[in-house]
């Protein structure tokens, strides 16, 4: 095997354990994005225009916006009022990042998922609902930054599969 297969091959590699970055709930789609950018700056005769990097980055965004819809549309649908959805948000955050530094580093999946249930659920109760009202709006919070999270990572293998052909063969 040449080394002109080698390399790209193991930058595709790359790509692939970046995706595992959405575990810990950092933006491996940006960080994909940028190290196509890198690969592309090294690579100029790679078959990559701008616009296939603008579209790689509206994929991107759409990922974070639904992401953030979808938690949000979640907790609503299950009762959570707007204050609540925000403790969930930012519970999620905390979660992450507490829950990181357990599993190695795999703790920030279930760190995000269970911020996001508490911090509903302290809001939620903290704003006179009865606990019956709040685990169920918590419980909306958690599934939504699930299914979220499944649609981010969804959006991530789409932009790695968008640009696994140009690089293999450029």
């Amino acid at each position: 095997m040449e080394l002109a297969q080698i390399v790209p091959g193991l930058f595709i590699l790359l790509c692939i354990a970046v995706m595992g970055l959405h575990v810990l709930s950092l933006p491996a789609n940006w960080i994909i994005l940028v190290l196509l950018a890198l690969w592309k700056f090294f690579h100029p005769a790679m078959d990559m225009s701008w616009w296939f990097f603008l579209g790689l980055a509206a994929l991107a965004g759409v990922a974070e916006v639904l992401e953030f819809v979808i938690q949000l549309k979640g907790a609503k649908k299950y009762g959570a009022t707007g204050r609540g959805n925000l403790g969930g948000i930012i519970g999620a955050i905390a979660g992450a990042i507490l829950g990181a530094g357990f599993l190695l580093g795999v703790g920030a999946l279930p760190g995000a998922l269970l911020g996001a249930w508490g911090g509903c659920l302290v809001v939620e109760r903290m704003n006179g609902r009865d606990w019956a009202e709040a685990k169920r709006a918590a419980m909306g919070a958690m599934w939504g930054k699930f299914f979220g999270m499944t649609v981010k990572i969804g959006f991530g293998a789409v932009i790695l599969s968008l640009a696994v052909p140009p690089v293999w063969g450029g």
